[in-house]
């Protein structure tokens, strides 16, 4: 059993990339959440589009950036580092340019420009990781991650408040907010480019070169399709909660914000403690433990919407701490696994598989989700914790 690992934060800034790389996490993430929640919204009231066109125009977006993961992971496993994470901020910079072009009525514009940001969006994750994972190593490596997942929460909650003030100035402001957004994305694109990582892939370590460059990645599908089920509780407080409080438990709208706003403080706060703190056990038995929290929080949330109208809510509040509490495990503990197990010469392929997993899952989660609840709260939490407790055996195994 490992020690627990102690990192500064100067360490911790060191081993995310250094100090021009954080900054530039922090300015991307303060613009995607700028938007992202709001894409939607732009789409129906400022380009005039009915809501099912705007809805298709951003799912084909997420779906291309998926398909778009193969041809990253190969690129990140020439060597690519720095460039691959700059190129994923300059990609949603056209996305933005073509929003802000984009006339009133016209949904193909409007599906090129979700297109773009869909592939930085669905880039950024593994490209973000490999370049940790080539200036940092083992512990320091998982806190690094948990760092920056941490930064990049809140700048999304950041970036949410100032577009929800500025939803107040109509059109006029929503349109400023996207040419924001654009001009943070670029300078996030030239702060991550400066650093100017990148590795030699013909300079791996012996033991790893009988692969060769184009050597097989690891494919382990127990793990990836373990991660499929994991990721749907990145929407439980942002789908799931805020569905059964309002249609089910006939509670105030105050609820769902509520939790989701403690969700993104309790993330911000506890995410590198918490990983740092889990680190004396290795990463699969943490990751394992991350679906038994979760499986717990679901039957928490099925004995709490039991309830009823009054005690329901207040309830299903307290059990969304257990929920995220799970969240921020395996946050720590998936992404760092899956470096872990990579080897060099493919570790881009390997993250760009993890994350098409983690996207598939966010993809579908959500028509899952209001399936199973339109059956009642006992199909939903009930099929959640079942498939949650299974992937958990499955990765503990």
């Amino acid at each position: 059993m490992a020690t627990t690992t102690k990192i500064s934060p100067h360490a911790l800034v060191r081993a995310s990339g250094g100090p021009r790389y954080a900054v530039a996490l922090a300015v991307d993430a303060l613009g995607t959440g700028m938007l992202r929640p709001f894409l939607l919204l732009y789409g129906v009231t400022v380009l005039r589009l009915s809501a099912p066109a705007t809805g298709i125009a951003m799912t084909v977006g997420i779906v291309a950036g998926l398909v778009c993961m193969p041809p990253v992971g190969r690129w990140l496993d020439r060597g690519a580092r720095s460039t691959v994470v700059a190129a994923s901020m300059l990609v949603r910079v056209l996305g933005v340019v073509l929003l802000l072009a984009t006339p009133a009525g016209n949904a193909w514009l409007f599906a090129a420009a979700a297109l773009f940001l869909g592939i930085g969006n669905q880039a950024w994750p593994a490209a973000h990781a490999a370049l940790v994972a080539t200036v940092a190593h083992g512990r320091e490596r998982d806190a690094a991650l948990a760092g920056g997942r941490a930064l990049r929460n809140a700048g999304l909650g950041v970036g949410a408040l100032i577009a929800t003030a500025c939803l107040a100035g109509g059109t006029t402001a929503l349109q400023a907010l996207a040419a924001v957004t654009g001009l943070a994305y670029l300078a996030s694109a030239a702060l991550a480019w400066s650093v100017r990582l990148r590795v030699d892939p013909a300079a791996r370590p012996a033991a790893d070169a009988g692969g060769g460059d184009d050597g097989p990645a690891p494919r382990m599908r127990a793990l990836l399709a373990a991660n499929v089920v994991y990721v749907f509780c990145l929407n439980v407080p942002e789908i799931a909660l805020p569905l059964i409080l309002v249609t089910q438990l006939d509670a105030s709208p105050v609820w769902s914000a509520a939790i989701f706003v403690a969700n993104t403080v309790l993330v911000v706060t506890l995410q590198v403690p918490v990983t740092v703190l889990l680190s004396r056990f290795p990463r699969r038995t943490v990751l394992a433990l991350a679906g038994v929290v979760l499986t717990a929080s679901y039957l928490g949330f099925l004995a709490a919407t039991s309830l009823g109208n009054g005690w329901g809510a207040p309830a299903v509040a307290a059990v969304s701490v257990v929920c995220t509490l799970g969240e921020i495990v395996y946050a720590g503990s998936a992404t760092a696994l899956v470096t872990h197990l990579a080897p060099a010469h493919a570790l881009g392929r390997t993250l760009a598989r993890f994350e098409l997993s983690s996207g598939f899952g966010l993809a579908v989660s959500p028509a899952a989700i209001t399936a199973l609840a339109s059956h009642g709260p006992a199909a939903l939490w009930g099929s959640l914790a079942a498939a949650t407790l299974l992937s958990a055996a499955a990765v503990a195994a």
